[in-house]
Parts: C-alpha cells; structure tokens; sequence
C-alpha cells in the first residue's frame, strides 16, 4: 500500500512534526506488524527523526544546518537554492519505521519531521506500508 501525505511549508527553512499523520495513515492501513517507508520526492525537502517534546530542538537543528550550508554563499548553481540541495542531501529523502500492533515504534522523545529547505512550497510525503 502507497499513500500520500500532503505538506505546506510556511518558512524556507522549517521542520514539521507529521508523526500524528504517520500514525493515522499506519491505523488507516489496517497492517498490524511490518513496515512503514517514508519518502520524499524533493531535491530541497528532507525528512528525519529526533526529538519532539522540545521545539528548541528544532530551531537548533534549523538553525545549525544553515550556519554550516548558508544561504547564497557564492554556489555553482544558479537558482539562487543550492543550500537547500546540500542540506536536503545531508539529512536524507526517507526513514524506515517498525509497525508493531498497528502502531509504529518510536522512543519517548521522538518525533517524525519533514524538513523544508526552499519554502514555503506545497509537499508531499509518499508512504509505504509493507505488512510482514
């Protein structure tokens, strides 16, 4: 089963907890063990795990990835995005996720987060159930 999951970033550079969304879509499956297979299909998007009971992390990790890729520091690439293809590529287009009892695992503090490098835009996130 291939689900989409629509996202709209409101910043440039911005992480958005999906984990509710995940869940739902992981209920909506009806799969009581497997898993669940993230996907982004945006050179400039990301999605990741960490904390979530904490937003400061948040703007850390926001605020950490631009000082090390900043924005329209002299690149190659002339769309003016650059930093958002290098920070995309460093934190990675999917994660893999164990269901178990029609949930998925995850530890107390974390949290699913697509990440958006050159917003605001309307995302998609593809997700992909494999039952086993």
């Amino acid at each position: 089963m291939i689900f989409e999951l629509k996202v709209r970033s409101s910043r440039r550079i911005e992480m958005i907890d999906i984990t509710s969304k995940v869940r739902e879509v992981v209920k909506k499956s009806g799969v009581r063990e497997g898993i669940c297979v993230l996907y982004v299909p945006h050179t400039t998007a990301a999605v990741t795990i960490n904390e979530n009971a904490d937003p400061s992390v948040r703007v850390d990790i926001e605020n950490t990835l631009s000082k090390l890729v900043p924005y329209g520091a002299g690149y190659a690439h002339l769309e003016g995005n650059a930093d958002a293809h290098i920070k995309a590529t460093m934190v990675g287009p999917s994660e893999n996720l164990i269901i178990s009892n029609s949930d998925i695992l995850l530890g107390t503090w974390q949290g699913i987060f697509f990440c958006e490098f050159d917003g605001p835009r309307n995302r998609r996130i593809y997700i992909k159930i494999v039952e086993g």
